[in-house]
């Protein structure tokens, strides 16, 4: 069993669209825990609703900070399999299957997912991005965000969702690149007790996680870098939520960059094995 955790605020059609896929292609049993910011469109109310499908709503009363939401994802989930999914999300089928086969295995307590995002390495993955682009600024611009603008551009940048990701499976499997996309992050409970739970001054906490298992793996050796698991495929919308207009962060004043924790020398080091200097 897994715990999925989800931080939202407002987009409630794309919330209703990242249910239906998780819904239909998770395999193990799970529970869904929804952290909400204020939303004021139904999308907290929404989740509400799916209470006895084993979904969870915590209901901040201000926006708080994406690290500050996972940890409090973290003390209420109940298993030992812990996945952080961005809202603007789409799993495809055995996604969670796949992903149990690598998860906790060769210090692997750490992986992320193949997506739009990063895709085995640099060409592939922009050759993905620029198709992406191509679709969803027209269809963004002619219908903005509804339900049918988002299966529309689903459906024009795959074709047919299923058959699309299976291809990708049987190309790349459960083959692994150190790396990660930080829109899909997922951890077993080994992880949290060798790294810690997400460092709350951390906005940009999907390279600080990715930082913080590069130094425990060169200084205790006792897990791997994070990882993507390259053939389990997950679509990310993509900075849909930069549309959105966000109350200020509660935590604001929390919050420092990340040069300022690890430094320059070793965040050039490390971002040099996926890519991104």
């Amino acid at each position: 069993m897994i715990s999925i955790i989800t931080a939202i605020y407002n987009q409630l059609d794309m919330n209703k669209l990242f249910w239906k896929y998780l819904k239909k292609y998770t395999d193990s049993a799970f529970e869904l825990i929804i952290i909400d910011n204020c939303s004021t469109d139904g999308s907290r109310e929404f989740f509400e609703s799916l209470s006895k499908e084993n979904v969870i709503v915590i209901a901040n009363k201000e926006n708080y900070s994406y690290p500050h939401c996972q940890n409090q994802g973290i003390q209420v989930a109940r298993y030992e399999f812990l996945v952080f999914l961005n809202n603007d999300l789409l799993v495809s089928s055995h996604w969670d299957s796949r992903m149990l086969q690598v998860l906790g295995k060769d210090g692997r307590d750490v992986v992320s997912f193949g997506t739009n995002d990063r895709l085995v390495n640099k060409t592939i993955s922009k050759k993905v991005q620029k198709h992406w682009k191509r679709i969803k600024y027209p269809i963004i611009t002619l219908f903005g965000q509804t339900t049918f603008s988002l299966k529309l551009m689903t459906y024009l940048c795959y074709g047919n969702w299923e058959k699309y990701t299976e291809k990708i499976f049987k190309t790349y499997g459960l083959s692994l690149t150190e790396g990660f996309s930080g829109s899909c992050i997922a951890m077993n409970r080994s992880a949290i007790i060798k790294i810690g739970e997400w460092d709350i001054s951390q906005q940009g906490a999907d390279f600080d996680i990715f930082f913080r298992t590069c130094n425990r793996s060169e200084t205790i050796g006792d897990i791997k870098p994070l990882t993507v698991i390259n053939g389990v495929y997950i679509h990310h919308f993509r900075r849909l939520t930069l549309y959105q207009k966000y109350p200020s962060f509660a935590d604001a004043a929390n919050l420092r960059s990340i040069e300022e924790k690890w430094g320059k020398e070793k965040i050039t080091r490390w971002l040099k094995i996926v890519n991104f200097s």
